[in-house]
């Protein structure tokens, strides 16, 4: 299973890192992901994530203590409010979808700003 959990950590890897260039798509949960099944399948490579500048300290406050920080509470807050607006507001996307993306942001910042900060 340890191939399988490592391929799957790079998926989620890219995928958390596109997120932080598209709006719509979230990064933390991704590199959470992401350092999980590196946990599960490469002890160097969850090290490595656990110790990059900008996300490593954040994924170490959610796995060892399952704590947000204030500041990426704030950036999600900003982040999926700009995409909700820009998806109500574009007349060129589907119905369904400006409806169902906004159910979905809108939990995931529940999710977010519920859980302890400290």
């Amino acid at each position: 299973m340890k191939p399988i959990w490592f391929v799957c950590a790079w998926i989620a890897f890219a995928i958390g890192i596109v997120g932080a260039f598209l709006p719509i798509l979230p990064t933390t949960p991704f590199l959470i992901l992401s350092a999980f099944l590196f946990s599960k399948s490469s002890p160097r490579f969850h090290a490595w994530i656990l110790n990059l500048p900008l996300a490593g300290e954040g994924i170490k406050d959610w796995q060892q203590n399952r704590v947000i920080r204030t500041k990426a509470k704030i950036w999600c807050s900003i982040m999926i409010l700009i995409s909700v607006v820009v998806i109500l507001t574009n007349g060129n996307i589907h119905l369904a979808v400006k409806i169902i993306v906004p159910i979905i942001l809108v939990s995931v910042w529940a999710f977010v700003v519920s859980r302890k900060s400290e």
